[in-house]
Parts: C-alpha cells; sequence; structure tokens
C-alpha cells in the first residue's frame, strides 16, 4: 500500500492526510475482496524499515492503526473476517499492541477470510526467523524440507500469494513475502495506494486472469 506520502504532497495536504485517505481504500479494499469472495488477503501496513520515519509520522500511523482496528472490529466479526498478523509485534506501542492482539482474539473464529496485516514485518527477516526457529527445535538437516520450512513462516497453513499488486508505479517488492512470492504473478500500477478503488483492483484481477501461469517453467526469455 504506497504513495500515501506522495498523494497529500500532491494535494498539499499533511502526509496524515495521506495516511487517513489510505485507511479508507484499505477499508474499501478489504470489503470488495470479502464480497468477491477471495479468501486471503493480505496488506503491507507497517515495515521494519520505517522505524526509520520521522517519530512523529510512526505516532500517528500506529494510533490510525489502534482507531481503525477497534472502529472495525464489529465490521469484521460480522463478515466473517478473520485478522492475522505477519511480523513481530512486540516492538509496536502498546496501545497498537493490544489493539492487534484484542482484534486477533476476537475474529479467531471467523472462517469465510483471512485479512493478514504485515505489521513491523521483513521478508528477510522472516526467513532468518524460520531458520532460527528451525534450530532451536533441534530439527536435523533431513528434516529441513521445503514444507517444513513452510511451518516455521508467518503465514504458516496457508497457500503462497497468486497475486501481488504494488502501488504507486514502484517496480520493486521491498522485501515483501519473499519466500511465498517465488511464483506469484506482480502487478504494477501507478496509481497511489489512496486513489486505489475496488474498480482499480478489479483491473488487477482482470490482469491476473488473462495471465498463463507456469508455475516453475521458463518457454521464453
Amino acid at each position: 500500500m504506497d504513495g500515501n506520502g506522495r498523494w497529500a504532497q500532491r494535494k498539499n495536504l499533511p502526509r496524515s492526510e495521506g495516511h487517513n485517505q489510505g485507511t479508507k481504500s484499505a477499508r474499501a479494499i478489504v470489503e470488495e475482496s470479502r464480497r468477491l469472495n477471495i479468501p486471503y488477503l493480505t496488506l503491507y501496513a507497517f515495515s521494519r524499515e520505517n522505524w526509520t520515519r520521522p517519530k512523529e509520522e510512526i505516532s500517528f500511523l500506529f494510533g490510525l492503526l489502534t482507531r481503525f482496528l477497534t472502529g472495525e472490529l464489529q465490521t469484521l466479526i460480522k463478515q466473517d473476517i478473520r485478522l492475522n498478523i505477519l511480523g513481530d509485534i512486540t516492538d509496536l506501542p502498546l496501545p497498537a499492541r493490544k489493539a492487534v492482539e484484542h482484534t486477533c482474539s476476537k475474529t479467531r473464529s471467523c472462517k469465510s477470510m483471512t485479512l493478514n496485516l504485515a505489521l513491523n514485518y521483513s521478508g528477510r527477516f522472516e526467513i532468518v526467523r524460520a531458520c532460527r526457529l528451525m534450530l532451536e527445535q533441534g530439527l536435523s538437516p533431513v528434516e529441513v524440507t521445503e514444507e517444513n520450512f513452510n511451518n516455521y513462516l508467518y503465514t504458516a497453513g496457508q497457500p503462497d500469494p497468486d497475486l501481488i499488486i504494488r502501488t504507486s508505479g514502484e517496480l520493486r517488492i521491498s522485501n515483501y513475502l519473499l519466500y511465498q512470492s517465488a511464483y506469484s504473478e506482480l502487478y504494477f500500477t501507478p496509481t497511489l495506494w489512496p486513489d486505489f478503488t475496488p474498480e482499480e483492483l478489479h483491473l488487477a484481477l482482470e490482469e491476473y486472469a488473462s495471465r498463463q501461469r507456469r508455475l516453475g517453467g521458463i518457454n521464453s526469455l
């Protein structure tokens, strides 16, 4: 979900307004994904690298997250959406961490859709973390298989993503689901996240549907 700051800058607004509008886009995309019966949706909300941002902006972001989860909890339950976190939330400010834990607990039994929120997330760190956990549990070299490795990722028990969408015109995945995205289709759009509407989502899905997926095969270069 990239482009909140640039969206605000282009409109001569404070960055906080870009984040506010970005939250509205997130809500609309979650609702549309649920309506389309998409079983898994992951939103990259805050990376481990984002801690380098100004403290005031970080504080605003986590306050916004807290208000968002508190305000959307009943809607998530009503729509049968389970919240799941990818990342290490121990470093989050206490109010945000409590809101995350409370929402995850209250939606744990929801089954129609899983909403993954990547918070304090890094794809490289996730891979290193999985290796450490396997070592700590004493797995032998022959037990280190792709199937076992998947069980130590934040996404354990979930399928790999079919489609990864990157907004704002950046042509990279920025340390996002590095292991899981080995065969994901990538979709890049110049649209800034605050302007990413359900209609934009449908364009991405239509593009995805038109592609012929070759999982593991390279026919031409």
